[in-house]
C-alpha cells in the first residue's frame, strides 16, 4: 500500500487521504460502499449467518484488523483500475513532462530564427554591394614602370605583401561604382555609358584632360595609392564623375554610396590576401614608401572609359572584363581603334535594337496582329477555342 501510495499522483494522495479516516494499522479505512459500489456492505457476511435471527454483534467485533486491512487495499486497487488515469505513464500524472524533447524543439526553433536572419543580413549586404565600375585605365607606361619599381621597394623589405600588390594591367582610376545584376541591367548600363560620351565631351569643351600622378596615399593603412595632383583637371574629372552618377542614377541604375569622389591610383591591398592578417600584417607601415612619398609617377590622358565588371574573368592582359568602352577627348589614335570602336557601336545598338523588338514581339496586339497575319481570320477563330499559346514561340 505505500508503493501504491508513491506512485499515485501528489494530489490524488492528499484527496484520498482527507477522505478516508484512519484504521488501527495506520491504513486509511475506507467503505466496501465508497470503494466498490457494485460490493456488499463490509458487514453482510456477519450479520445474516444461516440460521440468524439479526445482527450478531461480537462476531462483528471479532473481524480481524488485518483483514480489513487487506480487503481494504484490494478493494482500492480495483477501484484505482477503473479510474480514468490508470492507463496514463507515471512520469506524466505526477507531472514530469518531457523537458528534453520540448527543449531540443525550442533549439531548433532558434537556430532556424538565427539562419534566417544570418541569410537575411547575407541577402541585405549583397544587395547593397557594387559589381561593375566606370574605370579609366592607365596606358602610359611611365606610370605602370614608375608603380612597378614602387612595388619591388615595398616587397624588398616584405616578402608577404607581394600578395596585396595590383598587376600592371589591372591599373586604373575608378570613376563609379554601381550594381548590375543581370543582362538586362547590364544592357541599360551600357545605354547610360553611351549616352554619358556627348556630357563628357561638353565637359571637356575640346580640351586635353591631363591625370598627373605624384606622392602616396592610404585609405586607414589598408588601401595604397598614387594620388592625383590637384589642379583644375581633378575639377573636371570630378564633374565627370558628378554627370556619370546622375546619368546612371536617372537610369534605373544603382550607384555608389554618398560619399565624396577622391580619385586614385591603387597600387596595393591588403584585402586582395586575407592571409596576410592570419600572419601578422594588419596594415600598410608608412616607412615602406618613405622614398615615394613626393614621387612623380607621370601623366595620364584621358581618352577612354569603361564598363567594368569587378568578378568576371579578367582579360588575357590582367585588365577587367570590359562589357563597353566610350573614346573621349583628343588623344591621336591609331586607325585600327578607330576601326574597333565604329564596330563596337554598331555591336552596342544592334543589341539595343534586338531588345526593343523582342519587348515589342511580347505585346498582346502585336502577338494577335501576327497570329492573323500568319493564320487568317477564319483559321483564329477554329483555334482560339483552343487556347493555344504563341507567346512562347515568339520570345
Amino acid at each position: 500500500m505505500a508503493l501504491l501510495r508513491l506512485l499515485l499522483p501528489r494530489g490524488l494522495r492528499a484527496s484520498l487521504g482527507r477522505r478516508l479516516p484512519l484504521g488501527p494499522a495506520g491504513c486509511r479505512r475506507l467503505s466496501a460502499t465508497s470503494a466498490r459500489p457494485d460490493a456488499r456492505p463490509p458487514r453482510a457476511a456477519t450479520m445474516e449467518q444461516p440460521g440468524a435471527g439479526g445482527i450478531n454483534p461480537s462476531e462483528d467485533e471479532n473481524v480481524s484488523r488485518k483483514e480489513i486491512s487487506e480487503e481494504f487495499e484490494m478493494d482500492t486497487v480495483d477501484s484505482l483500475i477503473d479510474m480514468p488515469f490508470a492507463t496514463v505513464d507515471i512520469k506524466d500524472a505526477c507531472e514530469i513532462t518531457d523537458v528534453p524533447k520540448i527543449k531540443l524543439k525550442i533549439n531548433k526553433q532558434n537556430e532556424c530564427i538565427k539562419s534566417d536572419q544570418i541569410k537575411k543580413r547575407k541577402r541585405k549586404g549583397e544587395d547593397n554591394q557594387p559589381n561593375y565600375f566606370l574605370s579609366i585605365p592607365i596606358t602610359n607606361k611611365e606610370i605602370t614602370k614608375g608603380i612597378k619599381i614602387l612595388q619591388n621597394e615595398i616587397i624588398q623589405q616584405d616578402e608577404r605583401l607581394a600578395k596585396a600588390m595590383v598587376s600592371d594591367g589591372s591599373l586604373h582610376v575608378t570613376l563609379l561604382v554601381m550594381q548590375l545584376l543581370n543582362e538586362d541591367e547590364v544592357n541599360i548600363g551600357i545605354d547610360a555609358l553611351l549616352e554619358l560620351k556627348p556630357f563628357i565631351e561638353e565637359i571637356l569643351q575640346g580640351k586635353h584632360l591631363t591625370l598627373a600622378f605624384q606622392g602616396i596615399g592610404t585609405f586607414g593603412n589598408q588601401v595604397g595609392f598614387v594620388k592625383l595632383v590637384e589642379g583644375d583637371d581633378i575639377n573636371r574629372l570630378l564633374k565627370i564623375a558628378e554627370t556619370a552618377k546622375r546619368t546612371f542614377h536617372e537610369k534605373g541604375v544603382k550607384v555608389g554610396d554618398d560619399r565624396s569622389f577622391k580619385p586614385h591610383l591603387t597600387f596595393m591591398k591588403l584585402s586582395k590576401s586575407p592571409w596576410l592578417r592570419k600572419n601578422g600584417v594588419k596594415k600598410i607601415d608608412p616607412e615602406l614608401y618613405e622614398k615615394f612619398l613626393s614621387h612623380k609617377f607621370g601623366e595620364e590622358m584621358l581618352h577612354r572609359v569603361d564598363l567594368c565588371s569587378m568578378q568576371k574573368k579578367k582579360q588575357s592582359n590582367g585588365y577587367y572584363h570590359c562589357e563597353s568602352s566610350i573614346m573621349v577627348g583628343k588623344k591621336p589614335i591609331g586607325i585600327q581603334d578607330l576601326i574597333n570602336e565604329a564596330l563596337h557601336q554598331e555591336r552596342m545598338r544592334l543589341k539595343s535594337k534586338v531588345k526593343q523588338i523582342k519587348e515589342l514581339l511580347l505585346k498582346p496586339e502585336i502577338q494577335a496582329n501576327i497570329r492573323r497575319e500568319l493564320f487568317g481570320e477564319r483559321l483564329i477563330n477554329n483555334i482560339s477555342g483552343n487556347d493555344v499559346d504563341f507567346s512562347m514561340t515568339l520570345t
